[in-house]
């Protein structure tokens, strides 16, 4: 991952006089649905960059270390080896950007990729994911348990009840905390932005977690009624281009839930390009939380390179 965000002092002038214009944001957000896109081999190339953002996750209650290997052996090797050949891309090291388990599978995780001579991070939810309704002595305790057992990167949820009730030095400090439990592993912070009421409180939420020192900001848990969407995405990406603006530290933006086709994917990227630049669309700097969107991808690259449409044999399954 890029540098650490060391964050800053708790600034409310910074959030202070906010005002989201929703109808504004939501004809843009439109508009991007609309965007043509790309075909052929620049299709193929947007579609690979994809691939090593995603974040592979299961978080399941049924969950066993044997569909966690079977995680890890996917994320090693997303896209069949023939195909990538065909497309000259066999010897790039093509791989996702992180596998994504619950704390308790975090020791299956790490032992899976060791095993298989690679070096993709782990990445565990915590601090009471999904709800995150869990006193915060439980929840740095979970984040160092998790960190302990060999995850690289950990997903935190805040409580939104803080945002929603306006408590923002409370909000900064919950992040705070659950920073320095993290030690040296990345920290992403799931602002689940379907639960805070408006797109102001998106803003303010974002730059708050971006204050307390996340290296990540992500919209949602997956488990939410509404998990990412445009209209969340630009409001996000333009205060972590506020926050850079003023600060100097750049921040990773992870839109999560709900993004399960190629085409999003790309619409996903395309975004990131416009709003931060080409310099964000790296592993470091954006993920894409997803289960179910490597299985699409690849038969997007699949039909690509021969032709004909992917059977159900033709792939294997995360």
């Amino acid at each position: 991952m890029a540098g650490r965000n060391p964050g800053t002092e708790l600034e409310l002038g910074w959030i202070s006089k906010v005002h989201v214009n929703r109808p504004a944001v939501v004809r843009h957000a439109e508009h991007i649905k609309k965007w043509r896109t790309v075909k052929g081999n620049w299709q193929a190339a947007w579609l690979l960059k994809a691939v090593t953002c995603i974040d592979l996750t299961t978080l399941s209650g049924d969950d066993t270390p044997s569909n966690v290997r079977r995680l890890c052996f996917k994320a090693k090797h997303p896209i069949r080896e023939d195909l990538l050949k065909a497309l000259d891309m066999h010897d790039k090291g093509i791989t996702v950007g992180a596998v994504c388990v619950y704390p308790m599978r975090v020791r299956d995780a790490v032992n899976a990729l060791k095993a298989a001579g690679c070096d993709i991070p782990v990445a565990s939810v915590a601090a009471g994911f999904p709800s995150g309704q869990t006193p915060l002595e439980t929840k740095l305790a979970e984040i160092k348990l998790a960190v302990e057992y060999g995850a690289r990167e950990i997903d935190i949820v805040i409580s939104r009840s803080l945002v929603l009730t306006g408590q923002w030095e409370g909000l900064y400090k919950e992040i705070r905390q659950c920073r320095e439990a993290c030690g040296e592993a990345h920290m992403k912070t799931i602002l689940a932005t379907g639960e805070l009421g408006s797109l102001a409180n998106v803003y303010k939420a974002s730059m708050i977690a971006m204050m307390a020192g996340s290296d990540f900001i992500k919209t949602s848990t997956g488990k939410e009624v509404e998990n990412a969407t445009f209209p969340v995405g630009v409001v996000m990406m333009r205060a972590i281009r506020e926050f850079y603006w003023q600060t100097g530290n750049k921040v990773g933006f992870k839109p999560a839930g709900g993004i399960r086709t190629a085409k999003e994917a790309i619409t996903w990227l395309m975004l990131v390009k416009e709003e931060l630049g080409v310099e964000w669309l790296t592993p470091e700097l954006f993920r894409l939380g997803a289960s179910s969107l490597l299985e699409d991808i690849e038969k997007q690259i699949f039909y690509h390179v021969t032709g004909s449409c992917a059977l159900q044999h033709d792939l294997a399954t995360a």
